[in-house]
């Protein structure tokens, strides 16, 4: 869920942009593709874009290795919106779809994190979401920030540019996506309405290079890739959501998430766990979440419940922080504060993996 997705639930967290809601009631009502559960997925067209829904996103989450340094978390997202703006505006420069992009470091000597982000309407080339395949971009020319696939190789390119650091990344598959709840039809609440289309990819290797000032240093590490998109989300009285994304050092893969009112309730919950790189799969697990320890921001605020237990059936495992503060100011783009975390899975005293664990609704509810 990958909004904060996710993330729908990767992560990222999103705010859209649109009309505010005088102008809609005055005018046409705007309209969105809906989410079904058919047609099947189909790729590489499904991880292109899909401009008719409302919301989308691609999702890259991982920890890094670096030289002489400690290991180290990285986020990179893009975003679609198809706003409420009239169809019928002729105008090159109507809003009708924006591209909105975040980028992360979490580098424990620093202990918060390093954050850019980007806004942008797709007139003029200046920004755009390509169908067919992953082809996402803001700006031209060096300075342009991008995430793409190449179908020769299945491999993606991540590429930020700019202050305060940069990032060039190759990210590369070793199995098919994983579908996500009903062969990648999310429910997201108790109406069929309520869900998105959703796929991962786990066990991403990356290489490549990080720049922080005027220093390159060249990484390698692990990722999980989320896309997802929908035009209805969140039920009634549901303020936000917890997700992780884990990929386990068997090879495996976990992926769990709940939908939050404002009691902290679960409006909904949803849980898959491959067993090793290439082992079964099981999507009948119902995930609980714990929180053990909170941490409050003096930006915000906010308290984040940084360290989660998660419960999976007979299994407990206990998410940790690299660091508390993981906060995400991207009031700039999306218009939301959210924690993206890379963390720790253990297991019984033992590590078992790694990934993110993405927070919203905390610094307020998060409106979709």
């Amino acid at each position: 869920m990958r909004p904060s997705r996710r993330h729908w639930l990767s992560t990222g967290a999103i705010v859209l942009a649109g009309l505010p809601d005088s102008a809609l009631s005055s005018g046409p009502q705007p309209h969105w593709d809906p989410v079904a559960p058919t047609p099947a997925l189909r790729f590489p067209d499904d991880h292109g874009s899909h401009p008719g829904h409302r919301i989308e996103w691609w999702y890259v989450t991982g920890w890094i290795k670096r030289p002489d340094a400690p290991e180290a978390g990285f986020q990179v997202t893009f975003f679609r919106s198809l706003t409420a703006h009239p169809r019928g505006n002729p105008s090159a420069f109507a809003p009708r779809q924006l591209i909105l992009a975040h980028a992360a470091l979490a580098l424990p000597e620093r202990s918060h994190l390093l954050h850019a982000e980007r806004a942008s309407r797709t007139a003029f080339e200046m920004a755009g979401a390509a169908t067919g395949d992953t082809r996402v971009w803001i700006g031209r020319g060096d300075s342009a920030w991008s995430l793409v696939r190449d179908p020769a190789t299945d491999r993606y390119r991540a590429h930020i540019q700019g202050d305060p650091f940069e990032l060039d990344l190759e990210l590369a598959p070793n199995a098919p996506p994983l579908l996500q709840g009903d062969a990648g039809f999310s429910r997201k609440g108790p109406l069929p309405t309520q869900a998105s289309r959703y796929y991962s990819r786990a066990q991403l290797q990356v290489s490549g290079q990080i720049r922080l000032g005027s220093r390159s240093t060249s990484v390698n590490g692990t990722a999980w890739f989320d896309h997802e998109w929908a035009s209805e989300l969140l039920a009634p009285g549901a303020v936000g959501w917890d997700w992780v994304g884990i990929n386990l050092d068997d090879g495996g893969a976990l992926m769990a998430f709940r939908v939050r009112d404002q009691a902290g309730r679960v409006v909904w919950r949803s849980a898959l766990l491959r067993d090793g790189p290439h082992g079964p799969i099981r999507r009948d697990l119902i995930p609980q979440f714990e929180p053990l320890r909170t941490w409050r921001s003096s930006r915000t605020g906010a308290r984040w419940p940084v360290e989660m237990r998660l419960v999976l059936g007979s299994r407990t495992l206990d998410l940790q922080p690299l660091f508390d503060d993981q906060e995400l100011n991207a009031r700039g783009s999306t218009g939301t504060t959210y924690w993206e975390g890379a963390v720790t899975a253990i297991e019984q005293g033992r590590r078992i993996g790694r990934g993110y664990l993405e927070l919203t609704g905390y610094a307020g509810a998060l409106r979709l």
